[in-house]
């Protein structure tokens, strides 16, 4: 099917052209209509077409290292996918399924080749919007990967923040426990044996005064490490919960997967059942 002039210029990729350069390509390309469930490409197949969403829903996926389906992209009416391959005319590395009946333009790499022929300027302007697509795929990208949280936490550490850390964290340990123990122990005996030359008698007044700072020092140091381990388990979560949404994602896939394959099956029934009969009416 020929392709409009005007349905071109809705394409975020062409709007740019002029009208002679959205007439050269809309010369060129087809239109092509996709029922449920149609398979429009799939990995492994030539590059060498791209397609741009004009209506319906198409889910664009991959396999990753685990063999599991990850979708990377649901276009909306307007959005191309597929256009990597037929840039540079590799094998597809993803593969688009027709989710409901969906139209797409089909743009073939001659296609683009015989628009800049043409008209050459053509090129800078689906350049810049190619751009600004290059640089969305690289931030979704970027908020996808999994981060590790540890790393995270340390990424917005403050100098402050380690010496509270490490104050806590040696406050709460046994080093501190028996050298305070051996620091009291040490310092009662000499003022006791000195008697009255002692600096502090019985009942240690001064030991009681430095023993006061250091807790109310240490009281909102540890406070502060207190917090920060809050901070840390909230973001500990939030990863927790982008990982489970994922997986959930991931999970709805395979249920997908499973009900496409349960639909193929019931046709095969229903087809084998269909020859069953009539050879039972011959």
């Amino acid at each position: 099917m020929n392709c409009d002039r005007e349905l071109l210029r809705n394409v975020p990729l062409f709007a740019l052209l002029d009208d002679d350069e959205a007439a050269v390509l809309a010369a060129q390309v087809e239109v092509k209509e996709f029922s449920p469930r149609e398979r429009i490409y799939k990995m492994g197949d030539p590059g060498g077409r791209g397609y741009i969403l004009v209506a319906g829903k198409v889910r664009v996926s991959a396999v990753d290292q685990d063999n599991q389906e990850v979708v990377i992209d649901e276009p909306i009416p307007g959005e191309f996918f597929g256009f990597a391959s037929m840039l540079d005319g590799t094998t597809h590395k993803s593969g688009a399924l027709a989710v409901e009946s969906s139209t797409c333009i089909e743009v073939d790499r001659n296609d683009i080749a015989t628009l800049l022929m043409r008209k050459p300027h053509a090129g800078m302007d689906m350049l810049s919007v190619l751009g600004r697509q290059f640089h969305t795929s690289q931030e979704l990208v970027r908020l996808r990967a999994a981060r590790n949280p540890n790393e995270l936490i340390e990424e917005k550490l403050t100098t402050g923040d380690r010496v509270a850390d490490g104050v806590a964290r040696f406050g709460g340990s046994w080093k501190f426990i028996i050298l305070c123990l051996m620091l009291l122990t040490v310092y009662t005996i000499v003022n006791v044996g000195l008697g009255r030359k002692a600096w502090d008698p019985y009942p240690f007044i001064l030991l009681n005064l430095f023993l006061s700072m250091l807790a109310a020092i240490q009281a909102p140091i540890i406070m502060m490490s207190q917090n920060r381990q809050d901070s840390k388990d909230r973001v500990r979560s939030e990863l927790d919960y982008e990982v489970n949404r994922r997986s959930e994602m991931q999970i709805q896939g395979l249920a997908r997967k499973l009900n496409l394959i349960a639909d193929k099956v019931d046709d095969v029934e229903d087809l084998v059942r269909g020859k069953a009969g009539s050879r039972n009416e011959h």
